[in-house]
């Protein structure tokens, strides 16, 4: 399910709609790879002994499109800029970039 904002954002519920292939490649041009986007943090990633095993940038793409709680969140798409998660310092890039 989507909603557009009253501030054009665009707001996708990952639980109910997975990212696209294309929206996903689009965000790791951006960040620089896949494993950028991963969340490392999942219970799954650890109960499914993913974090045992070394893994390719592919092999997280698959896992991403596979699993939306292995995607960082949320996932924000501003001009030409792509932000993953929610850490202060990518909090702090998306308001400088929004008072841009």
């Amino acid at each position: 399910m989507s909603e557009t904002g009253t501030d054009g954002f665009e707001v996708i519920d990952v639980k109910e709609q997975i990212i696209s292939g294309s929206d996903l490649d689009t965000a790791k041009e951006k960040v620089g790879s896949y494993e950028d986007l991963f969340n490392k943090r999942a219970i799954k990633y650890r109960q499914q002994g993913w974090n045992e095993k070394e893994l390719t940038d592919s092999d997280f793409k698959e896992l991403i499109l596979k699993e939306y709680t292995f995607m960082k969140r949320p996932l924000y798409f501003i001009d030409d800029e792509v932000f993953a998660g929610n850490a202060k310092k990518i909090i702090e890039a998306i308001k400088a970039k929004l008072s841009e």
